[in-house]
């Protein structure tokens, strides 16, 4: 099904209404004089020749890196889960690496998931996964909507997207623009994409499409053809953002006045090194307790660390950092949640 601006969807038993982007607080996105999205501060920088390929050379090695250190993991059954699914009882389990269940306002909902062990083209020969997925989809509560920040493979898992959508055709994919042929010629049905600052209502949720600065690749010629994005969840008693892959940039204040404050933000504390390839797309940890402050956040969970092999730093640094920030900032030690991969928080 094709974006239509202020267009109605009729599926299930759900009205699905894309907000008239006109209302917006918020611009669409940017594009350069090809068409292509870019960020508002420009193209970003990935470092020069001589620190991307040693980097893509020390990936070609993570079969020999140890996962010692990576997060640790615990078993979930998703018994409560399910039977939450009716009780409403706000939750998020982390799944793993980008991957969150989240349960709030009477749905159930994943970001980014990824169960795949090594998302890539070549998938012998790509990141290794250092953690198992905290839950198996089958053990999942039934999935409403799933949204998705980006198209880069560790994001946007078609093989875990099939399986999800193969398992209940009532399952709703948001994407952002451009997002969407990639999921319906996988036969992936129910898929809507969204401009940054566009809607959708999903019973008395509402699902923001929001501004993140990165970028998105998946074959050698198609750099940032398709946009990427973060998420914003509100209903009537929590309101959930999901930055999705993103470096630090000015957005997230604008978000946090927009439509903070936040019972919970999910920020990305890993894949920040090498420093000259990595800063201007991904967050350290110092500069997600920034961005949760800036989005006016209750508490904060970390994602995107230590699931795949991704990046130089060790293992077991993003998180000691995390709390560090966390400790000697406004939001406090307590607020900022480290948690184990298949550990279902309430909030």
């Amino acid at each position: 099904m094709g974006l239509c601006v202020g267009g109605l969807f009729l599926s299930a038993n759900i009205a699905l209404v894309l907000a008239d982007f006109s209302a917006s607080p918020f611009d669409g996105a940017p594009r350069d004089e090809e068409g292509r999205f870019t960020n508002p501060s420009g193209e970003l920088v990935h470092g020069t020749l001589e620190v991307r390929l040693p980097f893509m050379l020390r990936r070609m090695g993570t079969y020999f890196r140890s996962g010692t250190d990576a997060p640790e993991r615990v078993a979930n059954d998703g018994v409560f889960l399910r039977e939450n699914a009716q009780q409403g009882v706000p939750t998020v389990t982390w799944i793993g690496h980008a991957t969150l269940l989240v349960q709030m306002g009477g749905v159930s909902f994943l970001t980014d998931p990824t169960w795949s062990n090594r998302p890539s083209p070549v998938p012998l020969l790509g990141p290794k996964r250092f953690v198992k997925p905290g839950m198996a989809i089958a053990d999942l509560p039934p999935i409403d909507f799933v949204v998705i920040s980006h198209n880069h493979y560790d994001h946007l898992d078609l093989p875990t997207l099939r399986e999800l959508a193969k398992r209940d055709a009532n399952t709703k994919f948001y994407v952002p623009l451009g997002n969407g042929d990639l999921l319906r010629k996988a036969d992936i049905t129910g898929v809507y994409e969204l401009d940054w600052g566009q809607t959708v209502n999903f019973g008395s949720i509402v699902i923001h499409c929001l501004p993140a600065r990165h970028w998105s690749k998946r074959s050698i010629n198609d750099d940032n053809k398709s946009l990427w994005s973060s998420w914003a969840i509100t209903g009537e008693e929590k309101r959930f953002y999901f930055s999705g892959d993103t470096g630090y940039f000015p957005g997230f204040e604008d978000i946090g006045n927009k439509l903070g404050p936040f019972d919970l933000v999910a920020v990305p504390i890993g894949a920040y090194e090498p420093v000259a390839m990595m800063r201007e797309s991904h967050m350290n940890p110092e500069e997600a307790i920034a961005a949760a402050l800036d989005l006016q956040a209750k508490k904060a969970i970390a994602i995107h660390y230590g699931t795949f092999d991704l990046s130089d730093e060790p293992l077991a640094e993003p998180p000691k950092r995390f709390l560090a920030a966390a400790k000697s900032s406004a939001l406090g030690g307590s607020a900022a949640w480290i948690v184990k991969v298949g550990e279902t928080r309430t909030f």
